[in-house]
């Protein structure tokens, strides 16, 4: 089976050992403890914050692993780095010194990116729950991840655009030095360049929050659509900047719309917003049910989940990702880091998003569907539009 060597890691591991300690001292006897390297803070800490609730929902049912007939308590190592490319990697360090087996996460691609070498010097592996830049496991040893990734996603998006639209112009929005808003809106552009369409770009630097400029250039342009791949907080700017305008084309967009600040932003407005995304509520009545419960059981939960009880599929993928974790560290027989890393290749699960496995050559799931939907502006909620491929 082709796969990537593996010696970078256990040579990392090795150094790493004058850093986090020695084996016995990095774990205690009964606990394992998983990293949840998130942001609670800047730019995309609404989307953080529920990756995160899944992770803790998962663990909340499941708070212990069985690992070569000892039972472990799993710990949650919860850091937030701040949605920030600059501080992520504190965060990343603490969690390597903490002597984490696996590490989960990030939501954002560039924080993720970010605090890619302090993991695998410290010899941990790391999984992606939504980081869909493709340079996150690009030419590593140690970054895995579960769902899509932007070539995908940036090609769905421009199928459903010219499927649904009939679109011929797009205009795409993006973040100037932000690796998932660039990044999705090139293979955006380029895939629906190659199905005849023309496309008008523009950017917007860090801390803009008057959005009119754009919205005026893309109805100057007699754009079909409007794609802002964009962090949750511009986009409420956005829309509600072009609902004031009384912009028509239909707002386009990545998983990280997929938020009920979306919904509020949306509510009672006169756009159309539509979403790829992981997961749709209502895919699995069980989790749902569940996942509800916990998060109106607990006032801390429900306000992390932006005030209300609407299931984000960045949930539903934390969810996933802590029992595929589970499943790396049974496999692996040993609560080692490098262990874990080398059982992780092999391992599959049958989540609520689908099964999770991962290439041989990138650790990158693999998935060939992606779940679009569209902001209900009278009740607030998502409505299911189907699902969608590439062509």
């Amino acid at each position: 089976m082709k796969k990537k060597a593996l010696s970078v890691l256990m040579t990392a591991a090795i150094a790493a050992a004058t850093v986090v300690g020695t084996a016995a001292s990095a774990f205690a006897a009964d606990t394992v403890k998983i990293g949840v390297y998130e942001p609670a803070s800047g730019d995309n800490g609404a989307g953080g914050k529920q990756e995160t609730l899944g992770i803790q929902y998962a663990n909340s049912l499941t708070p212990t692993v069985e690992i070569d007939g000892t039972e472990y308590n799993v710990e949650l190592d919860i850091v937030d780095n701040e949605s920030s490319t600059d501080k992520g990697p504190s965060a990343a360090s603490t969690l390597v010194s903490d002597g984490v087996s696996i590490v989960l996460g990030s939501y954002g691609s560039g924080v993720s990116i970010a605090a890619s070498d302090i993991f695998k010097d410290g010899g941990v592996p790391a999984m992606g729950v939504t980081c869909t830049n493709p340079q996150v496991t690009q030419g590593n040893t140690h970054y895995f991840r579960i769902c899509f990734l932007d070539p995908f996603q940036g090609t769905v998006l421009a199928n459903f655009a010219q499927d649904n639209f009939e679109a011929k112009k797009a205009y795409i929005l993006t973040k100037l030095g932000d690796d998932y808003s660039a990044g999705l809106g090139h293979y955006f552009k380029k895939a629906f360049e190659e199905l005849g369409g023309e496309v008008v770009e523009e950017t917007f630097p860090d801390g803009n929050s008057d959005f009119t400029s754009y919205i005026t250039s893309a109805k100057n342009a007699e754009a079909d659509v409007f794609f802002a791949p964009v962090s949750t907080e511009a986009a409420a700017l956005i829309i509600e900047q072009a609902a004031a305008q009384g912009m028509e084309m239909p707002l386009l967009a990545g998983d990280t719309w997929d938020s009920n600040v979306i919904l509020n932003a949306a509510k009672g407005k006169d756009v159309q917003i539509y979403v790829t995304t992981f997961y749709q509520e209502g895919g699995n009545p069980e989790f749902d049910e569940g996942m509800k419960e916990y998060v109106n059981s607990d006032s801390t939960a429900k306000a992390n989940n932006g005030g209300d009880d609407t299931i984000a599929a960045v949930s539903a993928m934390g969810f996933d990702a802590y029992y595929v974790a589970l499943e790396a560290l049974k496999a692996a027989g040993s609560p080692d880091p490098a262990k874990v890393n080398e059982a992780l290749w092999d391992v599959t699960y049958e989540g609520v998003c689908g099964k999770v496995e991962f290439d041989d050559e990138n650790g990158d799931a693999i998935r060939d569907t992606a779940y679009v939907k569209t902001a209900n502006t009278e009740t607030g909620a998502w409505d299911f539009v189907g699902e969608q491929g590439v062509k």
